[in-house]
């Protein structure tokens, strides 16, 4: 009897190393999903925030100096 919960025990040492295993894969994709996604989506929405006034503003000025010259 002792010897069949010893082995039951290991079996289920080995299935939980395997669990683990899996949970940490899965745990490095959902992390590397992030960065991508902060890279990929929330950095251009944070450069385009500084640089969408600039553009705006030297748009305009050209507009004004163009009718001013007509």
């Amino acid at each position: 009897m002792d010897s069949a919960i010893e082995k039951e025990l290991k079996d289920q040492r080995e299935l939980i190393q395997k669990i683990y295993v899996s949970v940490e894969k899965t745990r490095k994709y959902y992390l590397w999903t992030v960065w991508i996604t902060v890279i990929v989506f929330v950095l251009p929405l944070i450069i385009m925030a500084f640089a969408l006034p600039y553009f705006i503003n030297t748009y305009s000025s050209l507009l004004n100096g163009s009718s001013l010259g007509l």
